[in-house]
């Protein structure tokens, strides 16, 4: 008997969303992933602040870390406030680090964050994709398609 799929992630308040990856890459797979913060960091998300466009995320040690994400100071932190674009860790199962791992080394793809959220639970969660970039042609032909759906809603809408 074949496995039930998974739910879509449970996403409650999306903080960041990296929209520009869905067009700049071939999504393959997504993951979810734990986030290492800390506090200031949490009072800063909850408060809607934080960007993903120019984050990656790369494999070192068997551990996964999220690079160049921005999450601003706390503006009442104090003089423990945090460092606004460290190397945050991800937590992931070891399984979902070696597949990322390998497709990175062998099949040249991208670990590429789509979204920062907080769960039903209050967790703060990133939504990790496994991608390959798009080249130029690519992305013309997406252009193509969504201008295309976007025409074809119009005249459905007149016709009706």
């Amino acid at each position: 008997m074949a496995r039930p799929k998974p739910a879509a992630f449970d996403k409650q308040k999306i903080v960041a969303e990296n929209r520009k990856a869905r067009f700049d890459y071939h999504i393959e797979e997504t993951f979810e992933a734990g986030l290492a913060l800390q506090g200031t960091e949490v009072k800063s998300l909850r408060s809607g602040e934080g960007s993903i466009a120019e984050s990656y995320a790369e494999v070192k040690g068997g551990q996964v870390f999220l690079v160049n994400a921005n999450i601003p100071e706390f503006s009442h932190g104090n003089r423990n406030n945090h460092e606004p674009k460290r190397p945050r860790k991800l937590l992931l199962h070891e399984r979902e680090i070696n597949k990322m791992f390998g497709a990175v080394e062998r099949k040249g793809m991208t670990l590429v964050p789509l979204s920062i959220y907080f769960n039903g639970r209050g967790r703060a969660k990133v939504e990790l994709a496994l991608a390959k970039g798009k080249q130029a042609h690519d992305k013309r032909a997406s252009i193509k398609d969504r201008d295309w759906k976007r025409d074809k809603a119009r005249l459905m809408r007149e016709k009706s």
